[in-house]
C-alpha cells in the first residue's frame, strides 16, 4: 500500500516559514552539490499534495517547471475552483477522501509538500505514514509553525538520523502502528 511522505525543513525552534512566506533561512545550510537526500526521496514518489499558499510561492520562487514536468500527479489543495494544467490539478474536495483514495490505488508514495495548513490536516487525520524533517540551525523566532495546536497526540517509531557539515540534522520517523 502507498505511503503518504512528509519531507521538510523547520527552524530549529520549529517555523517552516518567517514572516510573510519568507524561507530565507533555508540559505544557511545551501551547499553546492548538496541535496540532503531529496533527489533519492523523490524517486519514491510519483504524487504530490501541496496547498494553495506553497504552490503560488514555489511557481513564483523557482517556476513551474518544479511541478509541471509531466512526472508526477500533482493535487494543488484550494478552496477555488482552477483548471488543472499538464498533470496538475486544482483539488477542492475532502482531503482526508483524496489521501484514502490515492493510498488505495497503485503506484509510489505520496509526498505532502506542505504547507502547514494541510500537514496539520492530514496529521489531526492521522494520514501521514512517515516524516523526514530536516532542522535548520537557526532560531527564526517566529512565523509560520510547521506543528499546530489541536492535534491528538501521535505516537512516533525512530526511523533514523543524519547530520551534515552544514549543521543541517534530518530526522525521520514512521507512525507507530
Amino acid at each position: 500500500m502507498r505511503k503518504l511522505l512528509l519531507f521538510i525543513a523547520t527552524s530549529l525552534d520549529g517555523y517552516i516559514a518567517k514572516p510573510n512566506d519568507d524561507l530565507s533561512f533555508l540559505k544557511v545550510v545551501e551547499k553546492e552539490g548538496e541535496d540532503y537526500g531529496y533527489a533519492k526521496f523523490i524517486s519514491t514518489i510519483d504524487t504530490i499534495i501541496i496547498g494553495r499558499k506553497t504552490y503560488d510561492y514555489v511557481l513564483k520562487e523557482i517556476g513551474s517547471s518544479h511541478y509541471d514536468n509531466g512526472e508526477r500527479d500533482v493535487y494543488v489543495i484550494t478552496g477555488t475552483p482552477r483548471t488543472g494544467v499538464g498533470k496538475i490539478q486544482f483539488y477542492t474536495g475532502n482531503l482526508t477522501e483524496l489521501v484514502h483514495k490515492l493510498k488505495s490505488e497503485n503506484g509510489k508514495n505520496i509526498y505532502c509538500d506542505g504547507g502547514a495548513e494541510i500537514i496539520n490536516e492530514l496529521l489531526k487525520n492521522d494520514l501521514i505514514d512517515e516524516c523526514t524533517i530536516s532542522v535548520i540551525p537557526i532560531l527564526a523566532g517566529n512565523g509560520t509553525r510547521l506543528f499546530k495546536e489541536g492535534r491528538p497526540e501521535q505516537m512516533l517509531e525512530f526511523v533514523s538520523v543524519k547530520t551534515f557539515d552544514t549543521g543541517l540534522t534530518q530526522l525521520h520517523y514512521k507512525r507507530k502502528k
